[in-house]
């Protein structure tokens, strides 16, 4: 049997999901949570299109067929993998052609209860953008760089708080050393995705916990409705003296090769000045690696400076702390909070 089901219904009772859109368009993004099952490769796909476009329909479903023939015992290996009970949920982009030829052709290979999504892979787009423009209860932690503002998300999510580690979605701690020890990035589409999948699963009326960011995480970008909502939150802001925070990032960049630090620097030099830029790169051939953290904490706490302008003053709460203590700190945050609610 073969039943449309929305995307409201499949996030309602999940089941294994088959993406057999190309890879490239799977890599772009995709549901959290999909396999990507092609039913072309990112050239067959390209043909097909440019057919569909010159020459006629007609033709370009019949280079479809002629690729997708040979595959068809591994679309059923593939797929007996993901659903061996035989129940499954197919989609591509809209809700097509693709998925309804491939979810035949699973039915009539012994899959009982095979499902298309309404839609395709766009409903799921569509419901997310939709889902930013609503209104949100937001609180945001702020602080300067080094100030351990990630581990503190992490705390407040083990205490059972609505909290989002939107660098660690983003694979990127947000400034030039950002990407030092991290995996690639995904796209923003895919970050999107990956945001919202966690968001949906909230309690809607109790506040989500972000950490103050800029638009940009590394080459990722925030939502930009999401975005504006941040900027006119609570913050919390934690006060730690900079040489506090310049020996936090000396553990925490410990293990980066001096190349790749070097290369960090050599980003912000402009903005640093030519003489910290050389002063830094020498304490960093001396193995100084305080002296490189605090100089350049000096740019990183003035462009901070310049994004609190953004935010409502009345708004931004400062919280004074002399540690980076993920435990301690997440105290002093909620103690405010809860003073303050």
């Amino acid at each position: 049997m073969i039943q449309n089901i929305s995307i409201h219904e499949y996030l309602s009772q999940p089941a294994p999901l088959i993406d057999v859109r190309s890879p490239g368009e799977f890599t772009q993004g995709h549901i959290p949570g999909a396999v990507n099952v092609p039913l072309f490769n990112n050239d067959e796909r390209a043909e097909i299109g440019t057919v569909y476009v010159r020459r006629s329909r007609d033709e370009a479903m019949q280079i479809g067929y002629d690729y997708a023939n040979p595959k068809k015992q591994w679309f059923i290996d593939e797929v007996r993998k993901v659903a061996p009970d035989g129940s499954v949920v197919i989609h591509c982009w809209r809700g097509g052609m693709r998925s309804r030829l491939f979810a035949e052709h699973l039915n009539e290979n012994g899959f009982e209860n095979v499902s298309v999504i309404t839609g395709g892979y766009k409903s799921w787009r569509r419901l997310l953008n939709e889902h930013w423009k609503k209104t949100h209860q937001l609180i945001i932690l702020g602080g300067y760089t080094g100030s351990g503002k990630t581990p503190v998300i992490k705390q407040l999510s083990a205490l059972g708080h609505q909290a989002i580690d939107l660098e660690g979605l983003a694979c990127h701690k947000g400034s030039a050393f950002g990407a030092i020890g991290q995996k690639p990035q995904p796209t923003t589409e895919q970050f999107e995705n990956e945001l919202f999948n966690i968001w949906r699963n909230f309690d809607q009326e109790q506040p989500v916990w972000l950490e103050d960011e800029s638009r940009n995480i590394g080459h990722v970008q925030l939502p930009a409705d999401l975005f504006a909502q941040m900027r006119d939150a609570v913050t919390f802001f934690l006060d730690i003296p900079r040489s506090v925070r310049a020996e936090y990032l000396v553990q925490d960049y410990a293990a980066a090769s001096i190349n790749d630090l070097k290369e960090s620097i050599l980003k912000i030099a402009r903005r640093l000045g030519g003489q910290n830029v050389n002063q830094a790169l020498q304490w960093l051939d001396e193995g100084n690696l305080y002296e490189v953290a605090y100089i350049s904490l000096s740019y990183y706490d003035k462009a901070y400076t310049r994004g609190l302008e953004f935010h409502d003053n009345k708004k931004v709460l400062k919280i004074a702390a002399n540690s980076i203590d993920a435990e301690k700190n997440t105290e002093l945050i909620l103690k405010e909070y809860e003073r303050r609610k």
